[in-house]
C-alpha cells in the first residue's frame, strides 16, 4: 500500500514538473515584435485578441493564428484604443491559469513532501535489541563459560558484575564504580563476546549497538540515538549498554573550524553527556570496543567516563588449545587429532581465527564425504588460512621457476633453523597457492611477550635469506621478484628498530612517530646501513652451509613439500 502511494505521488510530481517545464518552453518560443509593428497589425484590422500577460508585456492573437508579445504601453487611454480597432481584451485568464498551474504544483510538491517524511518517519530512531532476553527464543544468554581465555580480564571486570548485581553495597561505603569499560585489543579477540558474558553473568539486559549506528548524513540524528539509547537502558534500571567499533563516532575532535565533522561532533557530545549524566549507583555500566584505541578522542577515555581500560589480547597456548575445544565440542573430531600441536601452531591467531580454522577443517571433511575430522583436514585448513588452497594445474609453472622456488624457500627453511632454532619450521613447499605465492616456508616462533633486539635482527636475516640464496646459486644478476614481500617486511622491522624501539646505538631513544615528525635522512640513512650489514652477515651464513642448503633445495625439487621431521633428518643426516 505504501509503496503504490509512493509510485502515485511520484507521478503526480513529475507530471507537474513536465507541465510547468511545457508551459515554460512553449512560451519561450512565442516572438517579440516592436509595438510600431503591432499598432500597424491593430490598425489594419489583424488583431482578435489581445491578453495583457501583466505590467510589461501584451500577448497578441492574430486572425490568422500567428501569436507574439509586444511592450505594455500601460496607458489609460490603450483599452479603448483596442477596442475601437476591433480587438478583444483578456486580462484575467492567463494569471488564472498561471495562479491555478502554480497552486497544482505546490499541492503536489507539498503532498509528496508530506508522503516522503510520513514514509521515513522513524528512520532517526534507534534498533535496540535485548540480546539476554529470554523471551525472545534467539540466543541462549552467554556467560563466561563461553569465554576460553582473557583470564585476566575476566578478573579485572568481576567486581563490575557485582556492582551491577547489588549497587547498594558499594554506595554504602561512598564507592562509585567505572560508568564505562574500554575493551580494546586486535580483530577478533572476542571483545563482543566478553561485553556479553559480563551482561550475562549480572543477569541484566544487553543492548548492542554499533559505532556505525550512529553516523548519519543529517546533523543531530546520531545525538538522538544516543539519548534514545540511554532512554531505553534507564527503563531497565540496570542494563549493560555495549557500543561497539566506538571510533567510528569518538575519534578525536579537531581544533580548527575546518576539521572534524559536525555530526561526529555532536553525536560524541552527546555520547559523553549521557555517560556524565546517569547516577553512578544506577546499576548501569556501558561497556565498548574498538580496535584503534590511540585513535580515540581524550574526553572519551577519562576517568568518569571509560575510566577502566581492559585489554583483550590474542590467547596463549593454553588459551587457544580451550579455545579450539569450545568450538569443537559439536563437531566430531577423530580421537588421534594432536590438539597440544594444533594449539602450538596457532600462534597469534586470534579466537575467530580459531572458530574459522575448526569451520574450515569441518568443511574440508564433509567435502571428502568423511564421518570424522582428522588431523589432515586441519592441516590443510590451517595452510589454507595462512598462504590459501595450493594450486591444482602445475604445467605452466617452469624447470627454471621450481628450482628458483625451491631455493629461495630453502634458504627462509635453513636461515631459521641455523637462527632460530626455538622456531618450528613446520612446513615447507614449492607448491604454487591461490593467494599468488609462488611457495612458502611456514616458521612458528614460540609464544613470547616481549620481543628481543636480537631475535628482531634474527627475524629480518631469515626474511633476507630467500634472496641471498637465489644470489648465491643462480648469480647477481638473476635475482628476482620473489623476495619483493620479504623485503617489505624486513625493511618495516628495520624502520621499527631504529626509529620506535630505540635500538639503535647511534640514534638512541628516539621514537619518530611520538614526536610526530617524519624519519629524516639520518635514519633513512642508519635503516639501509643496517639491512646492508644484515644481508652480508646472512650472506656469509648460508655460504658457511652452502652444502646443506643444496640439500634441502634438492629435496624440495623431488618431494615438494617437507615438514619438521623432514628438515631435522636433513640436517642431522649432514652433521653425521
Amino acid at each position: 500500500m505504501k509503496k503504490r502511494h509512493f509510485i502515485i505521488a511520484s507521478i503526480a510530481l513529475i507530471f507537474f514538473i513536465a507541465l510547468g517545464i511545457s508551459i515554460y518552453i512553449n512560451r519561450s518560443e512565442i516572438t517579440e515584435i516592436h509595438y510600431r509593428d503591432f499598432v500597424q497589425d491593430l490598425e489594419s484590422g489583424k488583431v482578435q485578441e489581445i491578453r495583457i500577460k501583466d505590467e510589461s508585456v501584451l500577448t497578441v492573437n492574430l486572425k490568422d493564428g500567428t501569436v507574439y508579445e509586444t511592450t505594455n504601453p500601460q496607458s489609460d487611454s490603450m483599452r479603448e484604443y483596442f477596442l475601437l480597432n476591433g480587438a478583444s481584451i483578456n486580462e484575467n485568464q492567463n494569471k488564472v491559469a498561471d495562479s491555478v498551474i502554480q497552486t497544482l504544483g505546490l499541492v503536489a510538491i507539498g503532498a509528496f513532501a508530506i508522503f516522503y517524511m510520513k514514509k521515513n518517519t522513524g528512520k532517526d530512531k534507534l534498533e535496540v535489541v535485548n540480546i539476554n532476553d529470554q523471551n525472545s527464543g534467539d540466543k541462549p544468554i552467554c556467560n563466561f563459560e563461553h569465554v576460553a581465555g582473557n583470564d585476566e580480564a575476566k578478573e579485572l571486570v568481576k567486581d563490575i558484575i557485582d556492582f551491577i548485581k547489588d549497587p547498594d553495597k558499594y554506595a554504602k561505603l561512598g564507592a562509585k564504580m567505572p560508568r564505562g569499560i574500554l575493551l580494546y585489543g586486535p580483530p577478533g579477540t572476542g571483545k563482543t563476546l566478553m561485553a556479553k558474558a559480563i551482561a550475562g553473568e549480572s543477569g541484566v539486559p544487553f543492548y548492542a549497538v554499533s559505532g556505525s549506528d550512529f553516523v548519519q548524513m543529517y546533523v543531530g540524528v546520531g545525538a538522538s540515538r544516543i539519548r534514545q539509547l540511554f532512554q531505553k537502558a534507564k527503563k531497565a534500571k540496570k542494563a549493560v549498554i555495549f557500543i561497539d567499533e566506538i571510533d567510528a563516532i569518538g575519534k578525536k575532535r579537531g581544533n580548527g573550524v575546518t576539521q572534524g565533522n559536525d555530526e561526529r561532533d555532536q553525536t560524541l557530545n552527546a555520547l559523553l553527556t549521557e555517560m556524565s549524566g546517569f547516577n553512578s549507583h544506577s546499576g548501569i555500566v556501558v561497556i565498548a570496543a574498538t580496535n584503534r584505541l590511540e585513535t580515540l578522542d581524550e574526553a572519551l577515555v577519562r576517568p568518569g567516563r571509560f575510566d577502566r581500560l581492559i585489554e583483550i589480547g590474542l590467547p596463549d597456548i593454553k588459551a587457544r588449545k580451550r579455545i579450539l575445544k569450545l568450538h569443537l565440542d559439536d563437531k566430531p573430531v577423530h580421537n588421534l587429532v594432536n590438539m597440544d600441536k594444533l594449539a602450538r601452531e596457532t600462534v597469534y591467531f586470534s579466537g575467530a581465527m580459531l572458530e574459522n580454522l575448526a569451520n574450515e577443517a569441518a568443511i574440508i571433511a564433509a567435502n571428502k564425504n568423511e564421518n570424522e575430522i582428522s588431523q589432515k583436514d586441519f592441516d590443510e585448513a590451517y595452510y589454507t588460512i595462512i598462504a590459501g588452497s595450493a594450486k591444482k594445474d602445475l604445467s605452466t609453472i617452469s624447470t627454471e621457476d621450481r628450482k628458483v622456488t625451491a631455493y629461495h624457500e630453502s634458504g627462509h627453511a635453513l636461515a631459521t633453523k641455523l637462527l632460530q632454532p626455538e622456531n618450528t619450521v613446520s612446513k615447507v613447499t614449492i607448491i604454487p597457492s591461490t593467494k599468488g605465492i609462488g611457495g612458502f616456508s611456514m616458521s612458528i616462533p614460540k609464544d613470547r611477550q616481549y620481543r628481543t633486539k636480537s631475535s628482531i635482527l634474527c627475524d629480518i636475516k631469515v626474511l633476507l635469506a630467500g634472496r641471498v640464496a637465489e644470489e648465491l646459486i643462480f648469480g647477481e644478476s638473476n635475482i628476482t621478484t620473489g623476495a619483493s614481500n620479504d623485503i617489505e617486511k624486513a625493511s618495516q622491522l628495520v624502520k621499527e628498530y631504529v626509529s620506535k624501539f630505540g635500538m639503535d646505538e647511534e640514534l638512541g631513544l628516539f621514537n619518530c612517530d611520538a614526536a610526530s615528525m617524519n624519519p629524516d635522512t639520518a635514519v633513512m640513512d642508519k635503516c639501509r646501513e643496517h639491512i646492508n650489514t644484515l644481508y652480508q652477515e646472512t650472506k656469509e651464513i648460508m655460504l658457511d652451509n652452502i652444502d646443506l642448503l643444496n640439500l634441502f633445495a634438492k629435496e624440495l625439487l623431488e618431494r615438494e613439500t617437507l615438514n619438521e621431521e623432514d628438515l631435522d633428518l636433513l640436517v642431522q643426516g649432514h652433521v653425521a
